[in-house]
């Protein structure tokens, strides 16, 4: 506590919950009965490649619940995401933890600190679906790409035209902890 006049005790602004790692994560998947797998590839040494998978054994086979593609460039705003989807039953904890475990991977593995996204807009309700869900994840909005010129390249690389939308790595981290319950790490 610090005094700011006498007689009058203030808090500090508290520090932020600390953020899962990448091995936190896999023990929380582990403890659900789920398993989280990365694919990583580094074609030349130039850019990263990501496949981030949750699964879970059902016998002998593994069923795919949910997976997220994307690349990361190395620079500070270098990382892309792709195709991100969950499927099946008893899924509530897939998609916020591939969110954490793809945003823990870029803080310890790359120079990435801030991550784009695509909300396309293959219909209109779709898009403002996503548009939600990802500023519920921390993303905000960075420009739309539309049918102009300007646009046709970025809308090949990104496969579509809609909202590209930008976030703070740490940040989306912590918000996917929370929905996972990873408030409080200590017991990890």
């Amino acid at each position: 506590m610090s005094s700011s006049s006498p007689g009058v005790l203030t808090c500090p602004n508290p520090s932020p919950l600390p953020a899962p790692s990448l091995e936190q994560l896999e023990q929380e998947a582990r403890r659900r009965g789920l398993l989280l797998r990365l694919q990583v590839g580094r074609p030349a040494g130039l850019a990263w490649s990501l496949r981030l998978g949750v699964a879970r054994r059902d016998g002998e086979r593994l069923v795919l619940l949910g997976e997220i593609k994307g690349w990361a460039l190395p620079r500070p705003a270098g990382l892309r995401l792709d195709t991100m989807r969950v499927q099946g039953e008893n899924t509530a904890a897939v998609g916020p933890l591939i969110w954490a475990a793809t945003f823990a991977w870029a803080l310890e593995a790359t120079p990435c600190r801030q991550a784009t996204i695509l909300a396309i807009r293959d219909s209109e309700a779709q898009h403002r679906r996503l548009v939600r869900y990802f500023r519920q994840l921390g993303f905000s909005p960075l420009r739309e790409l539309a049918a102009g010129p300007a646009d046709l390249a970025p809308r090949l690389l990104w496969g579509g035209s809609g909202l590209l939308m930008r976030a703070d790595c740490t940040e989306v981290l912590r918000r996917s902890g929370r929905r996972l319950g990873l408030g409080g790490l200590d017991g990890l």
